[in-house]
């Protein structure tokens, strides 16, 4: 093992210091990764959904009305005996970019008028015990805590709902940002909850090593919260989901403290990282992840993929995962998607490729990455591809984490945009895919637009992620509640599962009992008694 010093991603750990680049409280992202629309992408929106074109105006954060702190000051005093006072706070804008994610929903709720709901108080542990410390605070007087990384849940997860609770915290765990353990001989590493994607890959590039797990919230989202939600990344199909990677965690309870992993597989029963995994802080705050590491890639090889349709292009992506020769990455873009170059940049427009377009790309030493580009490539080509060359694979890398700001330029001139996702298997993913976009379209009215792309594969099976263009109804979060229940039941009527990778938070609570059974329910509720027998832990979300 190597002695890593507890490296920090942070210099400081302190008031202002514990404010690391955090997203703007209306949209996604940072404010220099948002453009306005090209004057030709306004004409074509005024064409197609008769919007004007002109963004509306937002607020500044300082003018909107917050709901009032319902913290006493008992309980401000006691949460501060926990943290010091430079660790909790009730500052307006510390509350306002904690009042939750960053779904379509999420981002007109914001732009409403009227007040904001938002987190009573937010807290900063310092690590592990202070965290265990102030569930345990939390538990004896009746306040809920609502876990928090980077604010990235698009599925209502970091909703600030109280429950019975009088009164609700974020519970931030950006200082708990160290590096602890670097095992190279075992291949992993050891790292906070509170690190960045960007942060843990830094600090593990200083090893020499990598952590391969490039989700498209990848710039903002953290350790634990990839753990929390099952996140899956691009470059899945190379190194793994994301739960595929833990080795160990280290989980605080308002019962007490967990450390689940002794080795890579064991016998003892039924393996409780399964459990925690995916637990979106409801079971259990994770402080601490081992995970599976890699060296950094020595090189990267790209190729991109024409096929005449849809069906043509997931029959050979089959043929890839199946054969055992798959990409790094790998994904393929319906005609909609494609047409509108979305699969490539995350913008609309560019030059064109025609029928559907496939990105793969290829990671490891030189020798691997031609090796296995090379057989990928062979079946590619004999299930109907057409090769493009590298242009497209690398135009779509490079803008791989900016669909995200196309969205917010699209809701400020009153188009609607949205995603959802799910995974079926191989023989029903066109059944699945068929039905989803029938139930949008009917939902929703033409001219709405339905595309979608396969975003991840496996031997059996693949995911679907669907992305939902439309003119925003004269209320827009009921409108699109209306199409999410009717994508959602589709999903279960076709025999996909509610959700793939973005986890069920407490919009996608409702097909959970679906998806589950009613036993399996039971089952986590039991859970959720043993750990949390308040049920302080991130109320109203996963269990129904």
């Amino acid at each position: 093992m190597v002695d890593t010093q507890a490296a920090s991603a942070s210099t400081e750990n302190s008031g202002e210091a514990h404010a690391r680049a955090s997203m703007v409280w209306d949209a996604w992202g940072s404010p220099a990764g948002h453009k306005p629309l090209s004057e030709q992408i306004r004409g074509l929106l005024t064409q197609v959904f008769g919007v004007s074109g002109e963004p509306a105006t937002r607020r500044d954060e300082g003018d909107v009305p917050l709901r009032a702190s319902a913290l006493t000051p008992d309980q401000h005093a006691g949460l501060v005996a926990v943290v010091g006072a430079e660790n909790l706070s009730i500052d307006h804008r510390d509350r306002l970019l904690r009042a939750g994610g960053k779904s379509t929903p999420d981002l007109l709720r914001r732009r409403a008028e009227g007040e904001q709901d938002a987190p009573d108080a937010v807290a900063f542990p310092a690590d592990h015990d202070e965290v265990l410390a102030v569930l345990k605070y939390c538990a004896a007087n009746a306040i809920a805590v609502v876990p928090f990384g980077g604010g990235t849940s698009v599925v209502g997860g970091l909703d600030p709902a109280r429950g019975e609770f009088p009164a609700v915290i974020a519970l931030d765990l950006r200082r708990l940002d160290t590096l602890t353990d670097v095992d190279p001989v075992s291949g992993t590493a050891t790292l906070g909850a509170g690190l960045t994607g960007p942060q843990a890959e830094e600090l593990l590039a200083r090893h020499g090593l990598s952590l391969g797990h490039f989700p498209q919230s990848f710039e903002y989202a953290t350790i634990g919260g990839f753990a929390a939600t099952r996140s899956s990344g691009q470059a899945s199909a190379g190194y793994g989901r994301f739960d595929d990677m833990i080795q160990r965690f280290r989980i605080a309870t308002p019962a007490g403290d967990l450390d689940l992993g002794r080795a890579p597989a064991s016998a003892a029963g039924p393996d409780l990282r399964e459990l925690f995994s995916g637990s979106e802080g409801t079971l259990g705050i994770i402080t601490e992840v081992t995970l599976r590491v890699h060296p950094v890639p020595e090189t990267t090889g790209y190729q991109a993929w024409s096929f005449p349709d849809f069906a043509t292009g997931a029959a050979a992506l089959r043929a890839v995962i199946q054969a055992g020769a798959a990409p790094t990455v790998m994904r393929l873009s319906d005609e909609a998607e494609t047409g509108l170059n979305l699969a490539r940049a995350g913008d609309i427009g560019g030059a064109a490729v025609g029928g559907c377009l496939a990105v793969t790309t290829f990671e490891g030493t030189a020798a691997h990455v031609a090796a296995r580009s090379t057989e990928a490539a062979a079946l590619l080509a004999a299930t109907g591809g057409t090769a493009l060359g590298e242009g497209p694979a690398r135009e779509w890398e490079h803008g791989r984490f900016a669909a995200p700001y196309l969205r917010d330029a699209l809701l400020d001139v009153g188009v609607l945009c949205e995603t959802l996702e799910t995974a079926t298997t191989w023989s029903n993913l066109d059944n699945l895919k068929a039905k989803v976009t029938a139930a949008l379209v009917d939902a929703l009215g033409l001219p709405a637009l339905v595309m979608c792309h396969i975003s991840h594969t496996y031997p059996t099976g693949a995911s679907l992620y669907f992305t939902v263009v439309a003119k925003q109804a004269q209320d827009p979060i009921a409108g699109w509640a209306v199409a999410k229940k009717a994508a959602g039941d589709a999903i279960v009527a076709a025999g996909g599962t509610i959700t793939h990778h973005h986890a069920i938070g407490a919009d996608h609570r409702p097909w959970m009992t679906d998806e589950i059974g009613d036993l399996g329910v039971q089952v986590l509720r039991a859970v959720k008694n043993a750990v949390d027998p308040t049920g302080i832990l991130n109320p109203g979300k996963l269990i129904p």
